[in-house]
């Protein structure tokens, strides 16, 4: 087979045209600063035509070129005026901050402005009230409400004000139920939850800051009795990492509730103690299996396998959405005891019982009024 014959790309096919050394009129047109192909000729009038010669075209007629288009004439800011500019950023403010965005914008700019200048105030213990209230709580509550529909009961039990400690169960592989009880003590009573935590929380980057923040501390005696004889409301998980570490087919079955002192500060402090009951949370993150070699490395104390995690990576990470139930119970007073009681073991050891069984007793009462897990 002999070589084909190249035809140049604008010679439709024949050839000589855009060969050599003078380019095709189609590629004279695609060069940048090229002219553009001449305009046809209007065809030529038979008769005479008012100012001018008959049988010639007038010049406006030809078709005088247009000016290039620049790059400022294609801006899209270019001729809007700045009215509509105003007034489309008001409909944005609209849009986020409702109607009364104006005012709202005006607080939100003076909480920036509090917290560039460091004008806000802490406790003692590094609880941040306006951090809490504007950012956490409002994080917070659209999963207690959307996404957990948490029920509460027995919200009348908690007291309107003076120290009070709210002993719960703890479940959920993570604890979320922590966080969850925050936002719905809040939303019901106004007032602050500030719970215990251990010692892992407070060692863990990010998320130490954030819990001093929301107003927890450490998990002592000393700390639990300055709060609870400071009027506070007060919240401990008994059962510890046993509680949110034990298998699926343990769910809502209590684990021991460690040597009592949380009774300890309340019969020192002379508070009543709230005993809570959570159901619901065991649902979240369902623990079949457990690594505990990795575990150790890590510096944890357990790392939970679930049907999910880690199979589907940080999709694992998202809690099934459960139906939640909380009931807070009649409060256990220990201002009727003497001031000597915090130092008798076995009245420690009663109190922490019962506190326990009631617990206990209220979990199974409510999962029997539960339809379902998730509804």
């Amino acid at each position: 087979m002999g070589d084909a014959e190249i035809i140049p790309i604008g010679t439709r096919g024949r050839p000589g045209r855009g060969t050599g050394k003078h380019p095709s009129s189609a590629a004279r047109g695609l060069a940048a600063g090229g002219r553009p192909p001449a305009a046809k000729a209007a065809p030529r009038r038979t008769g005479p035509a008012s100012g001018g010669a008959a049988g010639t075209t007038p010049p406006a007629a030809a078709g005088a070129e247009r000016p290039a288009t620049t790059t400022r004439d294609r801006s899209p800011m270019a001729g809007i005026p700045a009215s509509d500019w105003l007034a489309a950023v008001q409909h944005g403010a609209r849009e986020v901050f409702g109607e009364q965005w104006e005012p709202q914008l005006a607080r939100f700019l003076a909480f920036l402005r509090r917290r560039v200048t460091g004008d806000y105030v802490v406790d003692e213990y590094g609880f941040d009230q306006e951090i809490t209230e504007r950012f956490l709580m409002a994080t917070l509550r659209p999963i207690a409400q959307k996404w957990f529909r948490i029920e509460v009961r027995g919200v009348e039990n908690i007291p309107a004000e003076g120290g009070a400690l709210v002993v719960s169960n703890h479940s959920g592989t993570i604890p979320v139920d922590g966080l969850m009880t925050l936002v719905s003590i809040y939303d019901h009573t106004g007032r602050f939850l500030r719970p215990l935590g251990a010692d892992l929380v407070f060692r863990l980057p990010f998320v130490s800051s954030l819990a001093r923040k929301s107003g927890a501390t450490l998990a002592c005696s000393e700390d639990a009795e300055r709060m609870l004889n400071s009027g506070e409301l007060v919240g401990v998980w008994p059962e510890g990492f046993k509680g949110i570490g034990k298998a699926y087919s343990d769910r809502y079955k209590l684990q021991r509730f460690g040597r009592g002192g949380f009774v300890s500060a309340a019969l020192r402090t002379g508070v009543p103690i709230i005993p809570l009951s959570v159901v619901g949370a065991e649902e979240i993150y369902p623990l079949v299996g457990n690594l505990p070699s990795l575990a150790r490395v890590l510096g944890l104390p357990y790392l939970p396998v679930t049907p999910f995690f880690p199979a589907l990576g940080p999709l694992g990470l998202v809690p099934l959405p459960s139906k939640w139930l909380l009931e807070f119970g009649e409060p256990i007073r220990t201002d009727e005891l003497d001031g000597g009681a915090a130092d008798d073991p076995m009245l420690v050891f009663n109190v922490t019982d019962q506190v326990r069984e009631t617990i206990q007793q209220t979990l199974y009462s409510l999962l029997m009024q539960r339809e379902s897990v998730f509804k």
